[in-house]
């Protein structure tokens, strides 16, 4: 039989989530995203659950390719724009709206040849200072965009680097709005955080909203709130097994560099998973999971294909007795992947992203 580690996809879930946005921002159209092949979850495992929304927003052609392939015909944005010229010809082609951030893409749909006039996004860069056109800039680039022929609609984004804290979004907010005052088009501003935490404020929410980590089960403020508190549930599991058990005495080491040692009597699981797998080599002793859907921890160092856990308090538990990594267990217990990624001091994206290839990924109710 093949190793027990696998990674179940969630639909039934990321539909829900969506709908969550959805009734926080009732009266704005949503941009899914799905960049990073959908957060790692694959764009085909949750392109069901997102049918709902009015658009999907990713990085890649390739990926948009893969959104018209499975039957989309709405609206599909390129979060950084084009990359070469050539490019627009599959913009056009594939009807791909996308962002302009700098002069060179301006200057590539100038010489651009097409007869389908292109939607574009033109970005600000009101704070974040990654992509975009400095305010003082900005007019003129819109100027430019306007006079083309090749344009056919302008809309407006920006992206916030603090909506996560309170009052974080103020500085950026105010930019955007000054500059863009009196100009024509949609606006675009709000990603998972400021959508959830100010969405309800029509200056924040504006046309466009890009829901994109609370899609996927992980919260976009924590610790300060969890999923429960946003009623967002898990979009991934990943489980496996106990395939060995242990005893041990006080003063028994677990693991390379021997990090945990035993107070006394324990007993613990080894579990099939391990750092190649994409789980947190990082992560301590004491990091929760879940075995046969009851909290327990982590003990010693994750190696690259296995894991220690305490079985101490838990003697059901044997040779077989599913453990949760992060998702959700058989029986229901929720084991947010914030928590995990918490411990490992990074996020739930990176976490999603960092499954790797050797890991099956399941369909939920696939072939039911």
């Amino acid at each position: 039989m093949p190793r027990p580690i696998i990674a179940t996809i969630h639909p039934a879930a990321v539909r829900h989530n969506l709908e969550r946005v959805r009734q926080a921002v009732p009266d704005a159209k949503l941009w899914s995203v799905v960049k990073a092949n959908a957060y790692g979850h694959g764009i085909e495992n949750v392109f069901e659950g997102l049918r709902a929304t009015d658009g999907f927003a990713m990085l890649e052609l390739d990926e948009a390719q893969r959104i018209r392939n499975l039957g989309w015909r709405g609206p599909i944005l390129l979060l950084e724009g084009v990359f070469e010229p050539r490019d627009l010809e599959v913009c056009s082609r594939l009807s791909i709206w996308h962002a302009v951030h700098c002069d060179e893409q301006i200057d590539w749909l100038a010489a651009h040849k097409t007869q389908v006039g292109h939607r574009v996004f033109l970005k600000m860069n009101s704070g974040m200072n990654r992509l975009g056109f400095t305010p003082d800039r900005f007019r003129a680039a819109y100027a430019r965009l306007n006079a083309l022929p090749q344009v056919e609609e302008i809309s407006f984004i920006t992206h916030f680097s603090d909506a996560d804290v309170d009052h974080g979004i103020d500085h950026q907010l105010q930019v955007f709005h000054e500059t863009t005052r009196d100009l024509p088009g949609e606006r675009s501003i709000s990603n998972s955080a400021a959508t959830l935490l100010d969405g309800e404020e029509a200056k924040v929410r504006c046309d466009w909203v890009r829901p994109g980590i609370v899609l996927y089960g992980s919260s976009p403020d924590f610790p300060t709130h969890d999923i429960a508190h946003w009623e967002l549930q898990p979009t991934m599991t990943l489980s496996s097994k106990i395939i060995g058990t242990q005893e041990l005495k006080a003063g028994d080491t677990v693991g390379y560099g021997s990090k945990f040692k035993a107070e006394g009597p324990m007993r613990l699981g080894v579990v099939a998973c391990g750092y190649a797998d994409g789980y947190p080599r990082v992560c301590p002793t004491g990091t929760p999971v879940l075995v046969d859907g009851v909290r327990t921890r982590t003990l010693g160092r994750v190696s690259m294909d296995m894991m220690a856990v305490d079985l101490t308090d838990l003697p059901k538990a044997k040779l077989g007795s599913e453990v949760t990594l992060w998702g959700r267990a058989s029986n229901g217990a929720v084991l947010p992947i914030d928590e995990i990624a918490a411990a490992a001091g990074t996020l739930g994206y990176e976490l999603m992203c960092h499954v790797t290839p050797r890991v099956p990924k399941v369909i939920e109710g696939a072939g039911k």
